[in-house]
C-alpha cells in the first residue's frame, strides 16, 4: 500500500450510524480512500452521530466491519485514535456551541426564537423564498438578552447575505455560482444544543485539517453556505470532490435514483448474495470513476495506484448487477485451487459426499461456471436429493435418446459398473469405450446414464463427473432406479 509521504493531504469518511451500509456511501468511502493513498495522505474515519432520532444500535459496528471486509483501512478514527480526537461528534459537543455564538457575535449568525408552532404554520403557507422569513435576523440586542434570560428556546442560525453571489470550485462539477438570495438562513445550533449535520462538518473537518470533502453531488447546493462559514471564521476552503448519482436500473429498462435505503443495495446483503468484497470495491470504483487505459479488473492496491480526480465523471453511474457478476466470476476464475476450495467451504460443508479427494474435480468443473457463491448449491442440489423427474428426460432429439434405447443401455451398462474400479480413468475409459465398441456416439451411452444419476437435464460436468461426485453407492442405486422406472413405464 501507499506510504504516507504528504501530511497536508487527509480525507475523512463520517457515516452517520443510521444502518447498513449502502452502495453510495461504500463508493464516497473508497474514493476518499483512494484519493488519500493515490496522494500519499491520511484517511480519517470519524462517526457523526449527532442525529439521534436516527441512531441505529449496532451501526458503528456495521461500520467498522464493512470498511475491514473492503479492505478500507482508517489511519485515524475513533477505534485506533489519532492526533484529532475524539472521532465521534457526540463526543465533541463542547465544541460547537463556542463556535456558533462566536458567529453570532462577529455579525454572522443570529438567535432565533421562533417556536415550531410559527415555522410550521410558515412552511404550510409557503411562498417565503429561502425557506425562512428572517422573522428574528434584525431583533434588537434588548429583546435577544430579554429572551435567552427568560430561558425561551432558541436556535442559532447563519445570516446569509440577501445580495450578491457566491462562487466556488468543485474538481469535478468547475466553477458553480449560486445566488445569495437563494440561500437559506440555515440552523447551525439546533434547540437541543447539538449542532446541524452541516454546521459540525464544517468545524470537525477544520479542526482536523481535512484537506478533501469528498461527497454526493445532492450536497453541491449546500456548497455556499459551508464556504461563507468558512469564510465567516477565517479559515481555508477544502478541495471539494462532489461525486455524481448512481442510478439503478428499473424492471422497464429505465433508471431511477438509487435509494439510499435500498436493502438490495447494502454491502452485507452483497456479500450474503454471494458477492465478493474485492469484486464489490472493483465495480463501485468504476461507478463514476474511469481509468486512463481500459483495465477493468483492479485490485485495492492497483486502484491506489491509478486514480486520480480528474478520473471522475459528472455524468450519474448505472448500478448493473450483470457487470457486477461479471467482475465477480472474474475474481472466481483467478483463484488458485486452495482459494476457490477455501471460498466454496460454505457451499461445500452442505454436501458431504465431495470428499477432499474430490477438491480437485469439484473444483474444475465448478469454477468456470459460476459467478457467485450461492450457485454451487444451485447447480449441485441433485447430489442431495433425486428428484422425481418425468421419463422424458430420456429423449433428446440432438442426442438421438430414446426411452427404449436409454432401458436398453442401462441394462447393458448397471452390471459392469458394479465390478468397475470408481475413477475417473476407469469410468471414462469404460463408457467411451463401450460407444466405441457398439459403434454409436458417446451420447448415446453417457445421456442416460447422467439422467438416471442426476434427475435433471443440465449438469455441471458430464455423466463420468456426476457418477464421481455422487460416489458408487449412490450413483449405482440411482441408475438401478433408473432402470426400473424406465422398465415399468415401457412395460405398460
Amino acid at each position: 500500500m501507499t506510504v504516507v509521504t504528504n501530511p497536508a493531504i487527509r480525507t475523512r469518511f463520517a457515516p452517520s450510524p443510521t444502518g447498513f451500509m449502502h452502495v453510495g456511501n461504500l463508493r464516497t468511502a473508497l474514493y476518499e480512500y483512494l484519493i488519500a493513498k493515490s496522494l500519499g495522505g491520511t484517511f480519517v474515519l470519524r462517526i457523526e452521530d449527532t442525529d439521534q432520532e436516527r441512531y441505529v444500535d449496532g451501526a458503528v459496528d456495521i461500520i467498522y466491519k464493512t470498511l475491514k471486509t473492503a479492505g478500507l483501512i482508517h489511519d485515524e478514527g475513533p477505534d485506533i485514535g489519532g492526533d484529532f480526537g475524539p472521532y465521534v461528534q457526540s463526543q465533541r459537543m463542547d465544541l460547537y456551541k463556542p463556535y456558533a455564538e462566536e458567529l453570532v457575535k462577529s455579525g454572522h449568525a443570529y438567535y432565533c426564537f421562533c417556536t415550531k408552532e410559527r415555522l410550521a404554520a410558515l412552511h404550510e403557507a409557503g411562498g417565503v423564498e429561502g425557506g425562512y422569513d428572517r422573522h428574528c435576523r434584525d431583533l434588537s440586542p434588548e429583546e435577544v438578552k430579554k429572551n435567552l434570560e427568560a430561558g425561551v428556546p432558541y436556535v442559532i442560525r447563519q445570516k446569509m447575505p440577501l445580495e450578491g453571489e457566491t462562487t466556488f470550485h468543485d474538481c469535478v462539477y468547475g466553477d458553480i455560482t449560486v445566488q445569495n438570495k437563494e440561500l437559506e438562513d440555515q440552523i447551525l445550533l439546533k434547540a437541543d444544543g447539538y449542532p446541524t449535520y452541516n454546521f459540525a462538518n464544517i468545524i470537525d473537518d477544520h479542526l482536523m485539517k481535512i484537506s478533501h470533502v469528498v461527497r454526493g453531488s445532492e450536497y453541491l447546493s449546500s456548497t455556499p453556505k459551508y464556504n461563507l462559514c468558512y469564510e465567516a471564521f477565517g479559515w481555508e476552503i477544502p478541495t471539494y470532490v462532489h461525486l455524481p448519482l448512481i442510478m439503478g436500473k428499473n424492471e422497464d429498462g429505465s433508471v431511477s435514483k438509487l435509494s439510499k435505503r435500498h436493502g438490495a443495495t447494502g454491502f452485507e446483503d452483497l456479500v450474503a448474495q454471494g458477492f465478493m468484497p474485492e469484486a464489490i470495491i472493483n465495480y463501485i470504483a468504476l461507478l463514476g470513476w474511469c481509468p486512463k487505459d481500459n483495465q477493468e479488473v483492479f485490485s485495492l492496491e492497483e486502484l491506489c495506484k491509478a486514480f486520480s480526480i480528474d478520473g471522475i465523471s459528472k455524468s450519474p453511474a448505472v448500478f448493473d448487477y450483470d457487470k457486477l457478476e461479471w467482475f465477480n466470476g472474474e475474481y472466481i476464475r483467478k483463484m488458485s485451487q486452495e482459494e476457490f476450495i477455501e471460498f466454496a467451504k460454505p457451499e461445500l460443508e452442505k454436501f458431504p459426499m465431495i470428499t477432499p479427494d474430490l477438491y480437485p474435480l469439484f473444483t474444475e468443473i465448478m469454477q468456470p461456471r459460476i459467478t457467485r457463491l450461492p450457485q454451487i448449491s444451485e447447480k449441485l442440489g441433485f447430489l442431495l436429493e433425486l428428484a422425481d423427474y418425468d421419463l422424458e428426460l430420456y429423449v433428446h432429439k440432438k442426442s438421438k435418446t430414446t426411452k427404449e434405447g436409454s432401458l436398453e443401455m442401462l441394462n447393458i451398462v448397471l452390471p459392469m459398473l458394479h465390478e468397475i474400479e470408481w475413477t475417473k480413468d476407469a469410468l471414462s475409459e469404460y463408457l467411451t469405450g463401450l460407444a466405441e465398441g457398439m459403434g454409436i456416439k458417446n451420447a448415446l451411452v453417457m445421456w442416460p446414464v447422467r439422467i438416471a444419476a442426476s434427475g435433471t437435464a443440465v449438469t455441471p460436468g458430464g455423466a463420468v463427473e456426476v457418477l464421481l461426485l455422487l460416489g458408487k453407492e449412490e450413483a449405482l442405486k440411482r441408475i438401478e432406479s433408473g432402470r426400473q422406472r424406465l422398465s415399468e413405464a415401457l412395460s405398460q
